[in-house]
């Protein structure tokens, strides 16, 4: 799971006891903070025994399930000559043996045929969780090839199923036949249940909070309790950097096959500011200040359910433009189809956020703890501008964006924390042109 992560919770059982496994085959569902992902087999038998229940804690190292594998079963013509022959009782054990072997047998071919039925058409594996959930909500085999996978080898997953349903009923909902009701009987329509999750009490939606959601709201409540949050904002000229990328992106596409976005442009001018300014690559613990080694930077990504998740960028200052534009896509790109694995969501030593992919032009971010500072970017725009020049000043249109930094006043003062961020805005409005990827 990788080597910050200690623990993890199990949020669901794929197999339950007495079910058969396949090699790779999901077995549970597990979560470490804001990943989840699926614990496969790693041989082919039958679940005798659960260790942990559902939402159960586990270590790392501690065993999760026990799985009887196919075994030989002694019999009478195997045995040698100098063993002494079984007795009757011996002889009843192992035709008892013998009999639940054959019965598992038949269960299997079953199950393997049942698998075949569902896989045939197109080939596609669906686990049983997937299938059981299709039977529930009626999705006919056809109907269920056409939907998108994203797990492993394009599997459907138990969320693309979701995610599918959600989009069904949103369509049907908006293709009925709309209906007005009178006073009387909207009285009569005082509580509708929806589903286990969502119910409508008048006007009112009342919606449970997801795990990840769950998770967010106590950190950012945990971080506000923490630090002594202060921000500091400051007007950057990009006019330089927008036409520098506008002329190089397609050469730099067609020699890395990478999209150049601007991330990695902003990426570039933090990590030099954080070697000028090493006390913002830092954190407390209790009277002590931490100056981290090394430079993790974690970069804010929105998810499809409209749920943020920080994948952390390795030794940043170790990396060129061009590892740094890799990093960026790989890393935002498995995020979304939630491909990242534990330990690329650790170790985060200072965050950024752009918030201006939403159209905000600033904001005040929380600090990720234990992090001392995060930096949110917003959206870049034209503006009418007093640009000097020897021979006098003029108005001009300049592209232009805010920064905006917070940082934990409990060791970071004004000053610094100000000087930061005006030491980024240094770095991009003075890009270097000649800078080789």
């Amino acid at each position: 799971m990788g080597e910050s992560v200690a623990e993890a919770t199990i949020t669901k059982w794929l197999k339950n006891n007495g079910d058969t496994v396949s090699l790779d085959e999901p077995v549970v569902e597990i979560a470490t903070d804001k990943v989840d992902t699926d614990v496969t087999s790693e041989v082919e038998g039958i679940i005798l025994e659960q260790k942990f229940n559902e939402n159960d804690v586990v270590q790392i190292g501690e065993v999760l399930a026990i799985i009887e594998t196919d075994s030989e079963i002694p019999t009478k013509n195997s045995s040698n000559n100098n063993i002494q022959e079984p007795s009757d009782e011996t002889n009843n054990e192992d035709h008892d043996i013998k009999q639940v072997a054959s019965i598992l047998d038949q269960e299997i071919k079953e199950i393997e045929f049942e698998t075949l039925k569902s896989t045939q058409r197109s080939g596609r594996y669906y686990s049983p969780l997937v299938r059981s959930i299709a039977e529930k909500e009626g999705i006919e085999s056809e109907e269920l090839e056409k939907i998108t996978g994203t797990g492993k080898g394009e599997r459907l997953t138990k969320k693309d199923l979701i995610n599918y349903l959600k989009t069904r009923e949103t369509s049907q909902t908006s293709n009925s036949p709309s209906v007005k009701l009178n006073s009387k009987d909207k009285k009569s329509l005082t509580s509708l249940e929806i589903n286990e999750k969502i119910s409508i009490s008048g006007e009112d939606k009342i919606i449970e909070m997801s795990r990840m959601e769950k998770l967010t709201s106590e950190h950012m409540k945990s971080s506000l309790e923490t630090a002594a949050h202060v921000q500091s904002f400051i007007e950057v000229d990009v006019t330089n950097l927008w036409e520098w990328r506008e002329k190089v992106k397609d050469s730099f596409y067609k020699r890395e096959n990478e999209k150049l976005t601007f991330t990695p442009l902003f990426i570039t001018a933090i990590v030099k500011a954080l070697r000028d300014y090493p006390a913002l690559n830092g954190s407390i613990n209790g009277d002590k200040i931490v100056i981290k080694k090394d430079i993790n930077l974690g970069m804010a990504t929105a998810l499809s359910d409209g749920n943020l998740i920080v994948p952390v960028i390795k030794n940043a200052d170790h990396l060129n433009l061009v590892g740094l534009t890799k990093a960026v896509n790989d890393l935002a790109n498995r995020a979304r189809t939630n491909n990242l694995k534990p330990d690329e969501i650790k170790d985060g030593t200072y965050t950024f956020t752009n918030i201006g992919n939403f159209g905000s032009i600033m904001g005040t971010p929380i600090i990720n703890q234990p992090q001392v500072g995060i930096l949110a970017i917003g959206v870049i725009r034209k503006t009418p501008s007093v640009i000097e020049t020897p021979n006098g000043d003029f108005v001009g249109i300049r592209k232009k964006v805010i920064l905006s930094h917070s940082y934990d006043h409990r060791i970071i003062n004004g000053a610094s924390g100000g000087l930061f961020v005006k030491r980024v805005a240094e770095y991009l409005e003075n890009w270097d042109e000649e800078l080789p990827f």
